[in-house]
């Protein structure tokens, strides 16, 4: 690699170089193709108008050639006697926290700029003071304010250097608490870079600071037919102790729960569940929330938000059965009562005299028609489903082909798949078949490979169902209030006629509960897994119908568990006009909208004609441009600045015909990242330092920068680059020679 420093006159080199033996085949191309152009011209020529043409149009390729390869040059660096020191402050909103030796972190690098580096560097070198949060720019020591939303501490360092490259700079000084918002998206960035070294003043307190932050808020999966949810709050607590202190849940700003919280110690994690039923119709925003108290350094982290959005229309689920019984009944049964879901209904009944298998269909909406044949053997209908169930079914009774179109339900289409029935796992049953590797669990070694629960010390009964520690916290299977009450209410329920011999889980795949044999192999019964895009589930149980008939009839645990399963299953399964985009920002981000337009078959629309809008909190809706990504994909990305809940409405049409619609909520401004652990953060300073063969110091010892800035010598400076490949004057030449070409064949009678 060429060491610039070397460079001492103009120098001229490529950005994207190409081997020399590209560039000898890119040479003899374009002497080819300009000797070929006017080799045999339509109109008689002289030699010199010949070669004139030919030479114009060769310079042009040669030209465009060339700045393809982005040609840069290199200029001398300026004299090293006018020495700059770049001083960086951190603007952003953290730096307003009172815990820098009693004061303000902003007006305490304010202070060390203006009484120790000012006084230390004068008559040595030139002081240019910069801000940096949501962008860099020059300041006035007495201006400095601590107002920007996000910090951007590393891309900060390295437009420094970009400023400042080719003149005599010494070292980059860097005062901040060491927050850095956009760390995250870019942690492939070394801290240090390459150029100056840089020399960070901490600023701030690394300990003891007052504060009581609420880390995190989570929604979990909708449970009991999505009127609760668990809500997982999570928070931190510095500097007071084990003094107690109330976590209060809001919803859209009224407060529904709260709770008194004892810390284990100061520093110690607090972590609680709330249960809520958020509205079915419209969205919610939960907020947790501590109440501030004399002494706290920060309060902006003391609260914060989800959304829970609506449930969004009926979940549609096809269930097929081998025949006719009491599993299928209740099932079905079970799943018609939720008012969530769209049940057809699938039943072999035997054979006609032609020995074909008949059905019973049952199905709503006009779907019936696709189904007289039994399992569908189209994408579009099988894809207009977000569930399957196979119950006690044969695999040889699908063909490859079904199968496999089943598989794509679950990977492309993002459907779920429930598997469930000793009949579809006896002797190979779906063993080989294109679906094996969609199901959670092995089918080639049936003999058991799952470990017993820890909650299981004696051999649990035969065919009964024990719980796994996964499956006491999975939506699946929480039928109670709480992890205690669902372990008891399975404990309670009656044993299964019999388990079929499935095999461990899959890698990836979780079992969610099990059952022992009469030699004690235990065997999973309930597994799931992700598969591609969608879910999937196998119950190797059989009659979990005992369930319902020898419980008391007011317990509805039977229903609840497959209803909730189902909807796990479907509730993840996209519309064929789709939108993605993330369910919080904070004010000012940009939200980035992915708009997905499929047909029936679920195969992306190309030349789809959308629309889109978003509705600002208390306004009226407003177009959002939505532009081609890929195939069936647009794209759009919105700065969203006020707080508050956000509509976005999505529609496409293909001619007169239209695709379909889709409708999202988001949040913006349930978190502050710039309040997330207000603490002085040493380590990024230190590593930035390190990298950079700078120095890291305290607020308190800044006086030691300027030490040792007068007593060594500015580094020497990189060349001045200048960008050639993209100058005006590049382009005009290009033009210019094309032009000439073209003026010169039309005045001499070429066209």
């Amino acid at each position: 690699m060429r060491d610039s420093r070397l460079v001492t006159r103009d120098c001229m080199l490529f950005a994207s170089p190409i081997p020399w033996w590209v560039a000898v085949l890119v040479a003899l191309g374009i002497a080819a193709i300009a000797f070929l152009s006017y080799r045999r011209p339509l109109v008689p020529l002289t030699s010199a108008q010949r070669t004139t043409l030919t030479a114009l149009r060769a310079l042009a390729l040669a030209a465009v050639a060339i700045f393809v390869c982005r040609p840069v040059i290199l200029l001398p660096a300026r004299p090293s006697g006018d020495i700059v020191v770049p001083v960086l402050v951190d603007g952003s909103r953290s730096m307003g926290i009172a815990d820098a030796d009693g004061e303000a972190r902003i007006k305490r690098a304010r202070d060390v700029v203006e009484n120790t580096l000012a006084p230390a560097l004068a008559g040595h070198a030139t002081i240019d003071v910069l801000t940096f949060g949501d962008s860099l720019k020059p300041a006035a020591v007495d201006h400095l304010a601590a107002d920007a939303r996000r910090t951007d501490l590393i891309g900060a360092v390295a437009a420094v250097r970009d400023r400042y490259r080719g003149r005599a700079v010494p070292a980059i000084v860097v005062l901040s608490d060491g927050g850095d918002t956009e760390q995250a998206s870019r942690s492939d960035v070394p801290a240090g870079g390459q150029g100056p070294p840089v020399y960070a003043v901490g600023i701030g307190a690394r300990d003891g600071v007052p504060d009581r932050e609420v880390t995190a808020i989570t929604a979990g999966e909708p449970r009991l037919d999505q009127t609760s949810i668990d809500l997982h709050v999570s928070a931190m607590v510095r500097g007071f102790e084990r003094t107690p202190f109330t976590v209060r849940l809001l919803a859209n700003g009224q407060v529904i729960d709260s709770r008194k919280v004892t810390p284990l110690a100061s520093g110690s994690p607090v972590a609680e569940t709330f249960t809520v039923s958020p509205n079915p119709l419209n969205p919610t925003v939960y907020s947790a929330e501590i109440a501030a108290e004399p002494g706290e350094a920060v309060t902006e982290n003391n609260q914060r938000s989800v959304l829970v959005s609506p449930a969004g229309r009926k979940r549609r689920v096809l269930a097929i059965a081998g025949a006719p019984g009491f599993e299928h009944s209740f099932l079905t049964r079970a799943l018609g009562q939720d008012p969530g879901l769209e049940v057809d209904s699938i039943v072999r009944k035997g054979k006609n005299e032609e020995s074909a298998d008949t059905f019973l269909v049952q199905a709503g909406g006009g779907r019936a028609e696709g189904l007289l044949g039994g399992f569908p053997t189209t994408r579009d209908v099988l894809f207009g489903y977000d569930a399957i169930v196979m119950a006690n079914i044969e695999g040889d009774f699908f063909t490859r082909a079904q199968l496999a179109l089943v598989s794509d339900f679950v990977s492309e289409r993002g459907g779920g798949l429930l598997v469930l029935g000793g009949r579809t796992f006896e002797q190979r049953g779906l063993l080989g078949t294109p679906l094996e590797a969609a199901l959670p669990v092995e089918l080639n070694d049936r003999r058991g490979a799952v470990r017993r629960p820890a909650t299981e010390e004696a051999p649990a009964p035969q065919n009964r169902l024990v719980l796994t520690p996964e499956g006491e916290n999975h939506p699946v299977m929480r039928i109670g209030n709480s992890p205690e009450s669902t372990r008891k209410l399975w404990t309670s329920f009656p044993s299964l006629a019999a388990s079929a011999a499935v095999g461990g889980p899959r890698p990836g795949a979780t079992v969610l509960a099990v059952t022992s044999t009469p030699s004690g192999v235990i065997l999973p019964v309930v597994a799931v897994q992700r598969f591609g895009r969608g879910r999937s589930m196998v119950f190797a149980g059989e009659a979990s119908w005992r369930w319902r008939m020898l419980q008391p009839s007011t317990d509805r645990s039977y229903e609840f568990f497959w209803r909730q399963a189902i909807r796990w299953l479907a509730t993840d399964a996209p519309d064929p006009v789709s939108l993605t985009m993330p369910a919080e920002i904070e004010s000012g981000d940009s939200l980035s909208i992915a708009l997905d337009v499929r047909d029936r078959a679920f195969a992306p629309i190309a030349d789809a004609a959308v629309a889109a809008t978003v509705s600002v909190p208390g306004g009226e809706g407003r177009p959002l441009p939505l532009r081609p990504n890929s195939k069936g994909k647009f794209v759009a990305a919105e700065a969203l600045e006020r707080a508050g809940l956000y509509h976005v409405h999505a529609e496409a049409r293909r001619g007169g015909a239209s695709l379909g619609a889709a409708d999202r909520w988001v949040y913006v401004g349930g978190s502050d990242r710039e309040f997330a652990d207000p603490r002085l953060n040493e380590g990024l300073l230190r590593r930035m330092a390190r990298e950079s063969g700078g120095k890291y110091v305290r607020a308190a010892d800044a006086a030691q920068i300027g030490s040792e800035l007068r007593s060594t010598s500015p580094r020497a400076t990189e060349p001045e680059r200048r960008d050639l490949w993209h100058e005006p004057w590049a382009f005009a030449l290009v033009i210019a020679l094309l032009s000439g070409e073209w003026m010169l064949r039309r005045r001499w009678g070429l066209r």
